[in-house]
């Protein structure tokens, strides 16, 4: 039987006053908290797995509101994900539900998050994501990133933490766009679902040696503390996901 496991964790870092990062892998949800070690998820391939990171939006009110609703979300409807409309359904709903979550509520008004993640299905991977939050993959060829940024693209525009495309996130209800990627499954390597408290610290070198030495628990420890290393200045959350056949029996943390 082939198993993935994956190793997730969120951390406040070291210099805001919370976390308004969320996690869901399958079942499970992390809204808000922090931590300290990897916890770390086994389940057999066949029902469709949701791996995601939301990641709310700074400066806005309501940004750890916002990613919560979207990965309970997502824990929910995860199991009946089991093609590209279906993921691109889902996305679009939370989008609508954070506008009708804000509707009447000026506290709440512009709430928003960005999302990233992959539906692992038997035969391929689905990766998905709205915002710069970050999907990548990491193999023998090195490390790629399969989502595609919202940001600003204009050459010389320091775009900071502008984002052109968000779930929620304006007074007016914005429909979205997802970006979504499907490819074989992968049976070598390991896929990095991270928040931008990582990709803005770490370097993708650095990264990229992490997941080259490690591809399991070890891996998200070692990621969360390169980012904390940098000064930790924002909220920062990742899974690291790894596909094993009954040969290879997935790992668990090692630190």
């Amino acid at each position: 039987m082939t198993y993935v496991a994956v190793s997730g964790l969120s951390h406040t870092g070291l210099v805001r006053d919370s976390n308004e990062d969320s996690l869901v892998i399958g079942p499970w949800t992390l809204c808000g908290t922090q931590t300290e070690t990897p916890q770390t998820l086994v389940f057999p391939l066949g029902t469709p797995l949701v791996v995601a990171v939301a990641d709310g939006l700074g400066g806005h009110p309501g940004g750890e509101l916002a990613s919560g609703l979207v990965v309970r979300q997502l824990a929910r409807a995860g199991p009946s994900l089991d093609g590209e409309q279906a993921i691109r359904d889902v996305l679009d709903a939370s989008n609508r539900m954070l506008y009708q979550a804000a509707a009447g509520n000026p506290e709440l008004t512009t709430m928003g998050t960005t999302v990233a993640g992959i539906v692992v299905i038997p035969d391929r991977l689905v990766a998905f994501n709205v915002g710069d939050s970050r999907v990548y993959r990491a193999a023998a060829d090195g490390l790629k990133q399969v989502s595609v940024d919202d940001r600003p693209s204009v050459r010389g525009l320091l775009s900071g933490h502008v984002v052109t495309q968000t779930l929620g996130g304006h007074d007016k209800y914005a429909a979205i766009d997802a970006h979504l990627t499907s490819r074989p499954l992968p049976t070598d390597g390991c896929l990095l679902v991270c928040s931008d408290g990582l990709t803005d610290a770490v370097p993708t070198t650095v990264l990229a040696q992490i997941l080259h030495d490690h591809q399991d628990g070890r891996a998200a420890f070692e990621l969360c503390k390169a980012a904390i290393e940098t000064g930790g200045p924002d909220n920062i959350t990742l899974a690291v996901v790894q596909v094993a056949g009954p040969d290879e029996p997935p790992q668990a943390p090692d630190e």
